[in-house]
């Protein structure tokens, strides 16, 4: 293998490694976001949005 493949396999497989963590940390931080509306919905408090809450 030459230098040059080398250094581009390597530059490939930085960029693989990073896209995958940034798409894990978006998935984990939605299921999060997700949780925490339940818990909000779930003990009373609603989305200035809702109109139909008293």
């Amino acid at each position: 293998m030459t230098a040059h493949a080398l250094y581009v396999t390597a530059a490939y497989s930085a960029s693989a490694i990073v896209l995958a963590g940034l798409i894990g940390w978006i998935l984990l931080d939605g299921r999060a976001r997700r949780r925490e509306l339940a818990a909000l919905e779930a003990s009373g408090v609603r989305r200035r949005s809702d109109k139909a809450a008293p």
